[in-house]
């Protein structure tokens, strides 16, 4: 697995860079936003860990920019903060980020993390054996990591799209929080069950027509989420 830290501490990133290295990761370090665009541009990497705090470009910014270019919707992207309020959560997911996690951490905690998306990326290829998702309006390719509405394509984050696939897999199944944590994350999820909630929100902006008014992707009140999705007057 591929890693690029952009971090403009260079003592914390050339750390962070030899940890990984000792865990069998292949990494590289960027000091800055526009070092490390041009870095992703280069290597295209699994993971991005993405320092909040840059200066100049900062980290909101340097990830919108990331998921807007070819491949930007690929690697995970991990946030690193010293903002610990529930709201700058919300704010780092909601600009593509699909985890963050809060200044000061143990690199042993970061590793943990980050072993957990190879788990759950494997989990998610074991349990499904056509890597090719469809439903009525929507097409998931697991392998090109590509997800269509139609003949659209959506621009969705590495965690958007295996929700998207969670979801397509099993149509009109209702989904608990909890449920959904267990599928994506599995026993490695670290913080508030809430972040589903974000998620979810999220995705609805990028597959439904009215968000606030959602065709595909209904919330069950006291209960979830359920994926409904018919052609034709089919259900």
């Amino acid at each position: 697995m591929d890693i690029l830290v952009i971090e403009d501490d260079e003592t914390v990133g050339k750390l962070l860079e030899v940890v990984l290295k000792q865990e069998g990761f292949a990494a590289r370090f960027a000091k800055n936003g526009l070092t490390g665009l041009k870095a992703f541009e280069e290597s295209c990497p699994d993971v991005i860990l993405l320092d909040w705090m840059l200066p100049g470009l900062d980290g909101l910014e340097v990830c919108q920019r990331i998921r807007s270019l070819p491949d930007g919707n690929k690697p995970y992207i991990m946030m690193l903060t010293s903002r610990d309020d529930e709201t700058d959560k919300v704010i780092a997911l909601s600009t593509g980020a699909d985890d963050y996690l809060s200044k000061p951490f143990s690199p042993k905690e970061l590793v943990a993390r980050i072993r957990a998306l190879v788990r759950r990326s494997q989990r998610e290829e074991a349990k499904t054996a056509n890597h090719i998702l469809k439903s009525g309006h929507f097409r998931v390719d697991l392998d090109g990591r590509i997800a269509k509405k139609g003949e659209e394509s959506l621009v969705l984050t590495a965690l958007e799209l295996d929700l998207l696939a969670t979801f397509v897999t099993q149509p009109n199944r209702v989904w608990t929080r909890d449920q959904l944590i267990n599928r994506l994350w599995g026993d490695d999820f670290f913080g508030d069950e809430r972040v589903v909630d974000t998620h979810v929100a999220r995705l609805r902006k990028k597959i439904e027509e009215d968000p606030a008014h959602p065709e595909y992707l209904k919330t069950v009140i006291g209960v979830g989420y359920k994926f409904v999705d018919s052609v034709d007057g089919e259900t």
